[in-house]
């Protein structure tokens, strides 16, 4: 009696064409890796790499103890830094909402010619990092804290514009068709339908965004643009290390503080 000899397939994730071209995906890949690596490191100079342990141990042990005598002039610059980031995040909320509206397929006038006008001032505030735009600002104004407020306020229409021409994109539809139907104006419909479907979102939106900027505005002393960054640069560049030990921990506070109030209100809010 002949005995059925029958195949069983054997199942494989990828044929052996695909696995020769993941493998060979990822062999150019790493030698593209290490072609950048050497790019960038080209002009390193190895021997201050080894010594980096060394220095960053006499640099810690300068850095302590803490001055505490210097934190009493630091109560005005870290108020100027919340001011800073709280009304950068005004200002860049008074021209993101419209600019959001103008930018959503469902609400705007005009996909063809407004709607790309209103991305494109999106994508340009979120190219440019608010230290450049402080930079910039500093240039044209002059330093102090107005520079520090525009440069929060151009870098956080693009974020909360996005963000929120998005949540516009979502919204149900819907309940919009719903008040059409009572006859309802392109007004009534956008305060009726629309608005109260975003507001949480715009309310997350900017709380996140504040606690964002709080963070951001700390380093915008650096280039010039008021808040405690001033009071950092100006320890660093004389190397008073004591002094950068108290005001990293005043930042660190300051930033923890942000963390948990914009945690507290996304609660009630959201």
């Amino acid at each position: 009696m002949s005995a059925n000899h029958t195949t069983v397939p054997v199942w494989r994730k990828r044929s052996t064409r695909a696995d020769w071209i993941v493998f060979g995906s990822w062999v150019l890949a790493l030698a593209f890796v290490s072609w950048a690596f050497q790019v960038m490191t080209k002009d390193t100079i190895w021997a201050f790499v080894a010594n980096a342990p060394a220095q960053m141990k006499d640099i810690g042990s300068r850095m302590m103890p803490p001055a505490w005598d210097f934190i009493h002039e630091l109560w005005w610059p870290l108020w100027e830094t919340i001011n800073i980031a709280t009304l950068g995040t005004l200002f860049g909320l008074v021209v993101a909402v419209p600019v959001a509206f103008l930018a959503a397929r469902n609400t705007t006038p005009s996909a063809r010619f407004v709607r790309p006008v209103a991305l494109f001032i999106i994508v340009a505030s979120r190219s440019i990092n608010s230290l450049i735009w402080a930079l910039l600002l500093v240039a044209i104004l002059g330093p102090g804290v107005l520079a520090g407020i525009l440069s929060i306020a151009l870098r956080s229409i693009g974020f909360m514009g996005k963000l929120l021409y998005e949540a516009i994109e979502e919204i149900d539809s819907t309940q919009v068709e719903a008040i059409e139907a009572t006859g309802a104006s392109a007004a009534q419909t956008m305060a009726w339908g629309v608005v109260p479907q975003i507001l949480p979102a715009l309310a997350g939106i900017t709380v996140f965004r504040w606690d964002i900027n709080i963070r951001e505005s700390t380093v915008l002393g650096l280039v010039g643009a008021g808040g405690i960054g001033v009071k950092l640069e100006a320890a660093l560049s004389t190397l008073a290390w004591p002094k950068v030990t108290t005001l990293l921990l005043v930042i660190l506070a300051t930033v923890a503080v942000s963390e948990w109030v914009t945690a507290k209100v996304r609660e009630r809010l959201i």
